[in-house]
């Protein structure tokens, strides 16, 4: 069950406590950078994460998954876009692709998922009002 139900790109800049001795972004940075492309996705639903947390959805990380695929240094503009489907009835995958800006050339590609619970840490079903959030046809 992978139904894919929203996408949204956001634009980073690199800054320069997020780069290392090399000159290259260090590489815990790009799970960073997938919480802020998660982050962005559901405000870009009009509900922000800090909302769904409100009425009582929580979304644990349970798997996360990075292939490094190029250099990206200091003030160097990225995009990221982050897709996000159904990985089962009770959590969600959000699959992230980085890349240059301007050139298109890949930096970093992976997935988190993560389950979908109440306050307790108990494995939900989204509710009517998440489902509604993230595909609003009903597809």
């Amino acid at each position: 069950m992978r139904t894919s139900l929203l996408k949204h790109t956001h634009v980073l800049r690199i800054r320069y406590s997020e780069t290392d001795q090399m000159g290259t972004y260090y590489h815990s940075r790009a799970l960073e950078w997938f919480e802020r492309g998660r982050t962005e996705l559901c405000r870009a639903t009009g509900t922000p994460y800090a909302e769904w947390e409100r009425r009582g959805v929580m979304l644990p990380l349970v798997e996360a998954y990075v292939k490094y695929l190029g250099m990206a240094r200091y003030d160097d503009q990225l995009q990221m876009t982050s897709v996000l489907s159904m990985a089962g009835k009770a959590s969600m995958r959000f699959d992230v692709t980085v890349e240059h800006a301007e050139t298109g050339r890949p930096v970093c590609c992976g997935h988190t998922i993560h389950a979908i619970t109440d306050a307790t840490g108990k494995p939900i079903r989204p509710p009517g009002w998440v489902m509604e959030l993230i595909d609003p046809a009903g597809d």
